[in-house]
């Protein structure tokens, strides 16, 4: 079973279709223009129908259930967000409300307008005095409908050390401090289940960052996470979510109920899926060579059931078809682990690329993802539709959008 390949203008940084039949929209670099976003809509055979070029750094495409596609770009006014009808034509475009000073960290669609995280400064820049990042609800022409400040604590956390002329040059335990460089979280950074609103800010320094839950209606925090190495998140459910860490000894998957409190914590991390039964399971993503990590099934009184081991380490997010059966992309083959945590192979090459998008779930078990700048197309994978479940196989899977009812 071989793919077939159609090659993108640059890196790929996200993929998202309408559903199962396609198309599938693409946003990429415009080659090695690293300020320009290329959005791409191809058939479901890989064949490129139209291609349109906006400035501003890619972000993941968010579709609509009406099959237009909206993406983040730079406008004369400044962060802006545009829709694309199915045909390639821009249909109209929203200006947020946010300050100049401002930099668009994520955002997701809502049925009535936009959820966003601002960032004080760009990533890599230091926030102004005073400033602090937000989260934001946005009506659908861009009015805020209210807008929740996120101040920086001080940070700490175990395995964090330094060495200076204060620890005459010896490691120690770093003393808890302010970021200076602020970013949204690396995977999954603003997610939306019911009524509850999922952020997670990260000190660039150190990888040491906050998560917080918020009332999606009023902007009210309902809890804020202790700092930690936060790093996949999943939606289980109205309301509720798993939080992740990973790094500095830490390796563990936390469920928060919709009150925000902690219902349950594992000894396991990686990219999860909550079928439509509720149970979780999913390939472990661990900072270990050679690899420890397997697929697990995190059991809900805390413990682990061992799947198969998983060699290597950079991983595509799956996708879970509706026999349970889940299909990731790891060390150069693609697998399938079907409910009883066998594997079965359906392609290998040797391929070392490390940036890889997550996995699509089509009609007839059809899955895409890239490679670095090239889409993979499979058929006859002998896997069903995806499944309806809260995660990622919602609307967070083919739509590109981490929002669940």
């Amino acid at each position: 079973m071989s793919p077939d390949r159609t090659v993108m203008p640059g890196q790929v940084w996200g993929l998202a279709t309408h559903d199962s039949t396609g198309p599938i929209f693409v946003t990429s670099y415009a080659g090695r223009n690293l300020d320009a976003t290329v959005l791409t809509a191809l058939d479901p055979a890989g064949g490129i129908i139209w291609q349109r070029t906006f400035k501003g750094h890619p972000r993941p495409p968010r579709v609509t259930p009406a099959g237009t596609v909206w993406l983040s770009h730079r406008g004369p006014a400044g962060h802006t967000f545009t829709e694309v009808g199915p045909d390639g034509q821009a249909l109209r475009s929203v200006v947020p409300e946010h300050q100049a000073h401002e930099h668009l960290g994520a955002f997701v669609l809502l049925p009535d307008g936009f959820c966003v995280i601002w960032l004080p400064a760009s990533p890599r820049g230091q926030a102004p005095p005073g400033q602090a990042p937000r989260v934001a609800r946005h009506t659908q022409t861009g009015a805020v409908t209210w807008s929740t400040p996120l101040p920086p604590a001080e940070l700490s956390f175990p395995g964090v050390v330094e060495a200076g002329v204060d620890t005459g040059w010896e490691l120690r335990p770093k003393k808890p401090w302010r970021p200076r460089t602020i970013s949204v979280g690396y995977r999954e950074p603003l997610l939306v289940s019911a009524n509850r609103v999922l952020a997670d800010i990260t000190d660039i320094s150190s990888g040491i960052g906050v998560c917080t839950i918020l009332d999606a209606t009023t902007g009210a925090i309902v809890t804020t996470t202790p700092p930690g190495p936060y790093m996949h998140k999943a939606i289980t459910g109205p309301g509720s979510f798993l939080i992740g860490q990973q790094g500095y000894g830490a390796f563990t998957t936390t469920h928060y109920n919709s009150e925000g409190h902690t219902q349950q914590t594992w000894p396991s991390h990686g990219m999860m899926l909550v079928n439509h039964h509720g149970a979780i399971s999913g390939a472990e993503s661990e900072n270990v060579t050679p690899s420890r990590s397997r697929f697990r099934v995190l059991n809900p009184d805390g413990s682990l059931t061992d799947g198969p081991p998983l060699s290597g380490y950079y991983t595509t997010y799956p996708a879970l078809d509706a026999d349970g059966t889940a299909v990731l992309w790891r060390d150069s083959k693609l697998l399938a682990v079907n409910p009883d945590l066998q594997t079965r192979t359906l392609f290998t090459q040797n391929d070392d690329r490390a940036v890889m998008s997550r996995i699509l779930l089509l009609e007839r078990g059809r899955v895409v993802f890239s490679l670095h700048d090239e889409l993979l197309l499979f058929r006859s994978t002998g896997l069903t539709q995806l499944d309806n479940s809260p995660w990622p196989c919602g609307d967070g899977n083919l739509h590109g959008n981490p929002v669940r009812a």
